[in-house]
């Protein structure tokens, strides 16, 4: 029988990102980032007019940082350990929605973070790149981590009871705006610390009901 598969995010599950962007904006840019909701559209804006930036500035900038400031994403408390506990229990791999130039710096990335797993990347909803590494890798159980709640519908509508889904988000300044997938009926749970989340992460490996 093949083990199982765990499916994890990087950005906000394993290394900050966001707080990591809002810094770099405020160093090096024009552009103010406010944490106060889940919604990139509104949270840029430009420092001199306070008007929120377009979308192609957005996706713009998004971009230089992936280019030039991976260096500075550190770990979340308690996820380099637990993704390691879990690759000692299941297959790990992660699904990371970067374009395809950037899988070779999250996988270095990650290794130097002590994390050493295969990494593929995605744009878009992920139900579809989920289905395909299922594909691939036949697991006895599968478990998905992310922190987005659109990946969890995503994942629920195009794989229904195939996987188990757990909603994390283990930046603090974000967690309180992002709607709860859980509460939405699209993952099996939210839990948004490494040290809550690892026992009930095992429970699923081994076949452990809820």
């Amino acid at each position: 029988m093949n083990r199982p598969l765990v499916i994890s995010d990087c950005d906000e599950v394993l290394l900050h990102m966001v707080a990591h962007f809002r810094d770099w904006l405020g160093e090096e840019t024009q552009v103010d980032f406010r944490m106060d909701g889940a919604d990139f559209g509104t949270a840029m804006r430009w420092r001199d007019s306070g008007e929120p930036l377009e979308q192609k500035d957005i996706w713009r900038y998004l971009g230089q940082f992936f280019d030039t400031q991976m260096d500075r994403q550190l770990p979340i408390i308690g996820a380099i350990d637990g993704i390691n506990t879990l690759a000692e229990k299941a297959d790990v791999v992660i699904l990371t929605n970067l374009t395809d130039e950037h899988q070779l710096h999250r996988v270095e990335q990650l290794a130097k973070h002590g994390v050493n797993a295969k990494v593929y990347t995605n744009q878009g909803p992920k139900g579809p790149a989920l289905q395909r590494i299922l594909a691939e890798y036949e697991p006895s159980r599968a478990i998905f981590i992310d922190d987005l709640p659109q990946h969890h519908q995503s994942a629920r509508e195009t794989l229904a009871a195939d996987i188990t889904t757990l909603h994390l988000c283990g930046e603090p300044a974000l967690a309180p705006h992002i709607d709860c997938a859980h509460q939405a009926g699209h993952a099996d749970a939210r839990i948004d610390d490494w040290a809550t989340a690892l026992p009930w992460l095992l429970d699923r490996i081994e076949g452990k009901p809820s």
